[in-house]
């Protein structure tokens, strides 16, 4: 007797559709609390805020897209080189340490990275004496636009390098062998068959650097020096912490929402990838041969960006070591400050995971439903909701809670939730990478059958896709807990002696000139960062090689 199959669950009373309604629901909530404290005080104080559009503020706006420029320039322009040099030799020893230590800056927190910077060519750095001798006079140091850039650049180069290198391992290694087989040289090669794809990855290269840099906090704040290397991040901070000009916090921050949203759609627009993740393949045979003039020039460019990368990760290791390791593990301050990152990081990374699932289960029901109208707009908004909060800042989000609650009560004794909620969104785009894939895959082994058996909710989660989510929910935790520990925006806005992280001690330290301490706090926190990364690739290779 022939039996017909259920009908399919209808994509109203898939549980899976709810938790991504929620999802979508908490995030909007975030966001939209954040601009109605933007709203809220700028009608408030309307006469204000327009006042505010003066000469310092358009000042500011001319910094953060001057040194944005000048950072995009400096790290995309040598990226091609290195790139380029990397992809002539795909097999020599080494290699693969040096892609994986041009991996280390993305885990590294801004903060201990300008400690680095700070350690190695700062007043007191392990560099003053030489740059002391070549200008002949005492080396001021590294305060200001040059200290941007440098650590912009040292955080953007490995990253740009990267991406090149992943667009010129798109090449087809017919055409390499053609080349071979035509006897094409170096010059030929690269003019007509490396320079076209490395031309199309240019601009949305170049736009996602530009982006970090215009939303670059931590390395403003910290090496800026003065109002005269001030961002509009930076100046939202001032403007609030220590000014306390509301009106002209909120003028910054539309501003600076305007700027990020225009660099976000362009960015869209040249295919980008606006989480600066790069997934880098086995190396492809080349049939190029290289002469040695070309291969002494590479192995020149290759060392002087390893070492640029390697010096203030060095420094900072150095530094660390050097200071009182076991009087600070013995602070009370420090184990509170230790506790407290890794409390609100842990709720922060257990909550990105958790919406970062829900909004990836229902995009897949409403996908596999077909449904148009309101069904297909909140399938859209699933799929690209956790990316709206690339054009909103933590420090905005932050800025705009910070405006709406302090006509509530005590900002500051909600520092705690604002933390866990900022960090948890920001992280997002991030755990999605890690988790969609996997759940896409599984969906499409297990999506009818399930619906056969009628299984579905937390049965289905816990019996049928578990098994599959358990190593991709793993790395995105992982990562996602190292960008809540290293995080300076929020807790700078509403960290007080009563709630302290420890980025925020660290720039406590750091401010009452204690740099000892401050690198020794460093270390510590670029270790654990960094572990926490080191698992979360770990556990992505293990995750593609059971696949």
């Amino acid at each position: 007797m022939k039996t017909s199959s259920p009908p399919p669950r209808r994509a109203s009373s898939d549980p899976r559709i709810t938790a991504g309604v929620i999802a979508l629901a908490a995030i909007s909530l975030l966001i939209g609390g954040a601009f109605a404290g933007l709203l809220f005080e700028g009608a408030h104080d309307f006469s204000g805020a327009w006042a505010a559009f003066d000469p310092y503020l358009l000042r500011v706006v001319r910094f953060t897209l001057w040194q944005a420029a000048l950072s995009t320039l400096l790290s995309v322009g040598p990226a091609l080189f290195v790139a380029r040099a990397l992809s002539r030799h795909p097999r020599f020893l080494g290699r693969a340490f040096i892609l994986q230590l041009f991996a280390v800056p993305l885990a590294l927190p801004a903060i201990v990275a300008a400690l680095g910077i700070l350690a190695l060519y700062g007043r007191a750095g392990y560099f003053a004496g030489v740059f002391t001798g070549i200008g002949g006079g005492s080396w001021p140091g590294i305060y200001g636009l040059p200290g941007i850039l440098v650590a912009h650049v040292f955080f953007n180069l490995p990253l740009a390098t990267r991406l090149f290198l992943e667009a010129l391992q798109t090449i087809p290694a017919d055409q390499w062998r053609l080349s071979s087989q035509l006897g094409m040289g170096a010059r030929p090669a690269f003019r007509l068959i490396e320079w076209p794809t490395l031309r199309a990855a240019l601009p949305g290269v170049a736009g996602l650097v530009f982006m970090l840099c215009i939303t670059s906090f931590t390395i403003v704040l910290t090496l800026g020096g003065g109002p005269a290397a001030t961002t509009l991040e930076v100046g939202i901070y001032q403007a609030l912490r220590f000014d306390f000009d509301p009106a002209r916090a909120v003028t910054l921050t539309l501003l600076q929402i305007a700027l990020t949203f225009v660099v976000v759609l362009a960015l869209t627009r040249l295919g980008a990838n606006v989480v600066g993740d790069t997934n880098l393949p086995v190396a492809p045979r080349r049939y190029l041969s290289v002469n040695g003039t070309e291969t002494l020039l590479n192995v020149v460019l290759i060392v002087l960006a390893l070492l640029f990368v390697v010096g203030p990760m060095a420094a900072t290791v150095m530094a660390g070591l050097g200071a009182d390791l076991g009087r600070l593990a013995g602070e009370v301050a420090v184990r509170q400050a230790t506790l407290t990152s890794a409390v609100l990081a842990f709720l922060s990374a257990l909550l990105s995971v958790t919406l970062s699932l829900a909004l990836t289960m229902a995009r897949r029901a409403l996908a596999l439903n077909h449904r148009s109208g309101a069904k297909a707009m909140l399938e859209h908004a699933a799929d690209t909701g956790a990316g709206f909060v690339l054009v909103v800042p933590p420090i905005v989000v932050g800025a705009g809670w910070f405006l709406l609650l302090r006509h509530v009560g005590d900002v500051f004794a909600i520092a705690p939730v604002m933390v866990v909620a900022v960090n948890a969104v920001m992280a997002m785009p991030f755990a999605l990478r890690a988790v969609r894939p996997a759940y896409d895959a599984a969906s499409e082994r297990h999506e009818r059958l399930c619906a056969q058996l009628g299984i579905a909710g937390w049965n289905r989660l816990m019996l049928v896709d578990w098994p599959s989510l358990r190593r991709p929910l793993a790395t995105a935790f992982a990562f996602a807990m190292a960008l809540s520990l290293g995080d300076l925006g929020v807790i700078a806005l509403f960290g007080s002696d009563s709630v302290q992280t420890l980025p925020y001690l660290l720039l406590a330290r750091m401010g009452s000139y204690r740099t000892q301490d401050a690198a020794g706090l460093a270390l510590l926190l670029g270790l654990v960062c960094l572990a926490l990364i080191v698992a979360a690739h770990w556990l992505g290779r293990e995750k593609n090689r059971d696949a």
